[in-house]
C-alpha cells in the first residue's frame, strides 16, 4: 500500500446503490471523491440487496458507514430487509441514504420517517452533506473506543 494512501486514511465507508437501482454515475463519483477525502471505500455498486450491504459490514466491521444512494425512488422497498439486518447484528455500523428518495415529487415527512422506521440512520438532501457527517461518524467512533481502552 502507498505510504500516502495510508497516512491519510479516514476511515472505511461501504457503498452501493439500492437493489432495483442500475444509476452508477453518482455511485462513481462520490466513490471518487471520498476516495480523495481519505476514506477507504468498498463500493458494491449498483442492484446491491440488502444482504450485499450485511455481508459487507460483517467483512469490515470497522466501517463508519454504510452508504446507500437510489434515484428511481423504490428505496422504500429495497430496504424492507434492513431491520432485520440490524436487529440481527449483521450491520451496525450507521445506514445513510441519499438521492430521489421517492417516486414523484412527493418528499414528505413521512417518507423520510418511513425510512428512519426502516433503520436508516441518516437522510442527506444532498451529497455535499457526506464529508461532515462522515467526519462526525468518525469522530464518534473514535471517541467511543478511546472509552472502551
Amino acid at each position: 500500500m502507498d505510504i500516502r494512501v495510508a497516512q491519510a486514511h479516514r476511515g472505511t465507508v461501504i457503498l452501493g446503490v439500492a437493489a432495483s437501482d442500475a444509476h452508477a454515475v453518482a455511485n462513481q463519483l462520490i466513490a471518487h471523491d471520498l476516495r480523495e477525502r481519505g476514506y477507504y471505500v468498498i463500493n458494491l455498486g449498483t442492484c446491491t440487496p440488502v444482504s450485499e450491504f450485511a455481508a459487507a459490514a460483517q467483512e469490515h466491521p470497522d466501517a463508519l458507514a454504510i452508504l446507500i444512494g437510489s434515484l428511481n425512488g423504490h428505496i422504500h422497498e429495497d430496504l424492507r430487509d434492513l431491520g432485520k439486518a440490524k436487529l440481527s447484528g449483521a450491520i451496525r455500523c450507521p445506514v445513510v441514504v441519499g438521492g430521489n428518495l421517492s417516486v414523484g415529487s412527493d418528499k414528505s415527512a413521512e417518507s423520510y420517517d418511513k425510512l428512519f422506521g426502516l433503520g436508516v440512520d441518516f437522510v442527506l438532501g444532498d451529497a455535499t452533506e457526506l464529508p461532515t457527517l462522515l467526519t462526525e461518524l468518525a469522530e464518534s467512533a473514535g471517541a467511543q473506543r478511546r472509552s472502551a481502552s
